[in-house]
């Protein structure tokens, strides 16, 4: 007894001598027996009775219709006709029944059907419709002589025959072949030539770039519409026709895929190219990338459009192709990484080529963006390549776009140092970053911030206005030499280090110059006129920017005049 979770067995039918199991092998094989003359056997994909006379009735439907389909009637290419059993099941008809072309007479129109019956040996069998039989024998009344070919063409060239046509047959879809092609290219540089005459715009880029890509794409087309349109008006077999569908519609689709193609090849040279005037190297690179990633899209995409027009089963390819592309992604996972993370670099653009940037303990310029690494020139003046994948997930700090220098030094000054003296020194180091005319004056902070192990320490905040790190070092050095002086004129000094032992000689810290602190600091307390724990804003204005900067006696300040601050 079979277990009620087990499928049924799928029924199995012997083959069918004339493959009439499916619509596709139905159509190939009734146009393979007109091709052959072998009428008797064409009748056989007909809906019609056994005996003789049924015989010679569907012999008799099988001429009809090939007079028919030769008068202007069409067969949908063999690719566009289902190969399975049970036929196309998403059009608008009822499942038995299968829309394979069309018959276009002067009288009426109509559809040629194919419809599923049970074979005498079992299994479905795709035979032409009792619709389709009686509209045959309706139209059978039509004269082949109506065909401008037939009433044109010498007999010599309707006596010999060649793959189930005339030789006649084969030279006129030939010359009309070249014919078609011949007034496609004159329409084409008609227009070519006219739109420029009467739309300006046309003569310049991007316009006259995008007219040039649709040249030739549009020459294909044409000339494959004229094709198909005027080999079913002159009469045209339909034995040739139907071998040349499969080809017509793959020239459509090349003239499609040259379309595209040549449209991103213009698109990204023209990118390209306006990017690299104004000197956006990253926007170059992302111009670049996509249109490499647009050229391979439209190979896959055309091979698969291909492969389906000539009748290939796809489905399974693409499976394997699914199956083939997880094992690869498997098995390349850095290089998918990489191809990511060169992704991540053009788009969010942390970096651009030529920026000074720290990568992990990486220090250098970047030279090159690639599509799988970027490459670092160090201050060693070593090239270091990092895979874009290691690249994008490391924290990147990028000096090139900074604008201005953070200062921030720590002073550690002795322990005899006196109160008045660490407020002589809070007011005069703030006077020079606010006189500075390199030095920000917000912030601008100078604040006595801790008691150390070996010294007190005041700290300095404050951001120098240079874009360079050499100039930054030019103003660095001259706040350290001015700190220096301040320093000295405190009468305190720099705290040694711990581990510093005092001889004797030591001649310890100025009286005099401590005295000359504390006496200014006390005058600065009967006038009001300590700047702490703030500055006045009213001073601020007074001294902001009159320190003379470069500083005097330097070259740069050789024909500049000289200034001085009141106070300092």
């Amino acid at each position: 007894m079979q277990s009620e979770t087990e499928e049924p067995a799928e029924p199995q039918w012997p083959d069918d001598a004339l493959e009439r199991r499916t619509p596709r092998g139905s159509i190939a094989g009734f146009i393979s027996a007109v091709a052959q003359k072998h009428y008797e056997k064409a009748g056989e994909y007909f809906k019609v009775g056994e005996g003789e006379a049924e015989d010679a009735r569907s012999a008799e439907l099988a001429q009809h219709l090939e007079i028919l389909l030769n008068q202007g009637g069409q067969i949908m290419p063999y690719s566009w006709i289902s190969r399975s059993v049970e036929g196309r099941t998403d059009d608008d008809l009822p499942n038995h029944l299968e829309r394979v072309g069309t018959i276009d007479s002067s009288r009426e129109d109509f559809d040629l059907l194919l419809e599923k019956v049970e074979g005498p040996e079992g299994g479905p069998l795709w035979l032409f419709s009792d619709q389709t039989i009686q509209y045959i024998e309706e139209l059978s009344a039509l004269d082949e002589n109506v065909l401008l070919l037939n009433r044109i063409m010498p007999d010599i060239l309707e006596r010999y025959e060649l793959w189930g046509a005339t030789v006649g047959q084969w030279l006129a879809i030939i010359l009309l072949a070249a014919f078609s092609y011949a007034v496609a290219w004159l329409l084409t540089h008609f227009f070519l030539y006219i739109i420029p005459l009467v739309w300006k715009r046309a003569r310049t880029e991007p316009t006259a770039g995008v007219l040039k890509a649709f040249a030739l794409p549009v020459k294909l087309y044409l000339a494959v519409w004229l094709f198909v349109m005027l080999s079913t008006e002159i009469g045209i077999s339909i034995i040739l026709r139907q071998r040349f569908s499969g080809i017509t519609i793959v020239i459509g689709l090349l003239a499609f895929l040259i379309l595209l193609w040549r449209l991103s090849e213009f698109l990204g040279t023209f990118s390209t190219n306006k990017m690299s005037s104004r000197g956006n190297l990253s926007g170059v690179s992302v111009a670049l990338f996509l249109k490499r990633a647009a050229k391979i899209a439209i190979v896959i995409f055309g091979i698969i459009a291909i492969l389906g027009a000539i009748g290939v089963d796809i489905t399974t390819g693409l499976a394997a192709l699914g199956i083939g592309g997880l094992a690869l992604a498997l098995g390349a996972q850095k290089t998918i990484e990489n191809f990511v993370g060169s992704v991540t670099l053009i788009t969010d653009q942390p970096i651009r080529v030529g920026d000074f940037c720290k990568v992990g303990d990486t220090v250098g310029t970047v030279e090159k963006i690639g599509m799988r690494s970027t490459r670092i020139r160090t201050l060693d003046r070593t090239l270091i390549t990092i895979p874009n994948g290691e690249f994008s997930s490391s924290k990147i700090e990028n000096y090139a776009h900074r604008d201005r220098f953070w200062f921030h030094p720590t002073i550690g000054l002795r322990y005899e140092t006196t109160p008045d003296q660490i407020r002589y020194l809070l007011v005069e180091l703030r006077a020079i970053l606010y006189a500075h005319p390199m030095v920000t004056s917000d912030p601008a902070r100078v604040r006595f911030t801790t008691l150390g192990a070996d010294s007190i320490n005041l700290e300095i905040f404050t951001y120098v206005k240079v874009t360079t790190f050499d100039e930054f070092l030019e103003v660095k050095e001259d706040l350290l030499l001015r700190i220096m002086d301040v320093v000295n004129e405190s009468g305190t000094g720099f705290a040694f280090p711990s581990q510093t032992i005092y001889f004797g000689r030591d001649t310890g810290l100025s009286k005099e110059k401590s005295k000359s602190a504390e006496d200014k600091v006390r005058q600065w307390k009967e006038k009001g006129d300590l700047q702490l724990p703030k500055f006045d804003p009213e001073h601020i204005k007074e001294i902001e920017d009159k320190i003379p900067y470069p500083p005097e006696g330097s070259a740069e300040q050789r024909n500049k005049g000289t200034g001085t601050i009141p106070g300092l």
